[in-house]
């Protein structure tokens, strides 16, 4: 069942047709940029990974001093509800929330109530052909703040460096600093060693902290995988095995390119390959 042509959507307590969903210009996360984001995918009419972003999503929030409206528990419940009444199948679930709405302020008011926000996003997500392919990637610098474990609103870096990627053709950036590799613009980055070690960075705050790396990774270590969570160079990809991205939209898919440079002869290799099998197995057996 495809999604209709207005969708309904949930807004500060009440289920509305998208058309009709208004928020105060007056909002801080319009003037202020003063918000978090989370984003579910949808399998089969599921969530996957539902419980790893609530977590992050109630972290997120408390690092900015802030208060969720109502429950995860509740939150889930809406979430199920827009699938329903939107019947998404396959796609997303995007959650925005704010510190609320008032007069334009940098000292907000202590007892400003939360701006609350989800709509569904219909997506193909589970695409064969990325894995007979892979994905190109292009570096860009790091211009990002100093609080990347923050799932916050304000990301004007990664519009800019996703743009620059798709003038070169490119499907995704990754972000370097100091010679390193961080992270994609919206995915977290890996490299797969001469020796099949999985290698991508710790998380702390120079990263997001991914909920499908979380996922992939505990698979990995489940089935006997060695993982290394270290910092890894830009010539250290260009050299690597195999390399390849996570995110809530993409899973885990293969990277075939980078700057123009093939990765593993051009071709996905077998390591990604597995892990793919191995958590769309676990995303489909988890989802709620």
């Amino acid at each position: 069942m495809s999604n209709p042509a207005i969708r309904t959507v949930y807004l500060n307590g009440a289920f509305l047709p998208e058309n009709e969903a208004h928020i105060s210009i007056f909002d801080r996360g319009f003037l202020f940029g003063d918000g978090i984001y989370e984003v579910t995918a949808v399998l089969e009419g599921k969530l996957v990974d539902s419980p790893l972003h609530m977590a992050r999503l109630e972290r997120s929030v408390g690092e900015i001093g802030g208060f969720l409206p109502i429950s995860t528990d509740e939150i889930v419940e809406i979430e199920r509800r827009l699938i329903t009444e939107n019947g998404l199948v396959e796609g997303m679930i995007y959650l925005q929330y704010t510190r609320g709405a008032e007069d334009r302020n940098f000292f907000y008011s202590k007892d400003l109530q939360p701006t609350l926000l989800l709509f569904t996003q219909s997506k193909k997500l589970d695409v064969a052909s990325v894995m007979e392919t892979g994905l190109k990637v292009k570096t860009v610098p790091d211009q990002r703040w100093e609080r990347r474990d923050i799932k916050s609103v304000c990301l004007l870096p990664q519009v800019l460096a996703k743009r620059i990627a798709k003038e070169a053709g490119c499907d995704e950036a990754w972000m370097v600093e100091d010679g390193f590799v961080t992270e994609g613009a919206s995915s977290t980055a890996y490299i797969i060693t001469a020796d099949d070690k999985i290698v991508t960075r710790a998380n702390s705050n120079m990263t997001l902290p991914g909920c499908t790396r979380l996922a992939v990774l505990d698979l990995a270590r489940e089935h006997g995988l060695t993982i290394e969570e270290r910092p890894f160079t830009v010539e250290e990809a260009l050299n690597a095995r195999e390399a390849a991205l996570t995110s809530a939209s993409n899973f885990i898919v293969p990277i075939t390119e980078i700057d123009g440079k093939a990765i593993g002869g051009g071709k996905p290799g077998p390591m990604i390959a597995r892990l793919r099998v191995l958590y769309m197995d676990n995303a489909r057996k988890t989802a709620v």
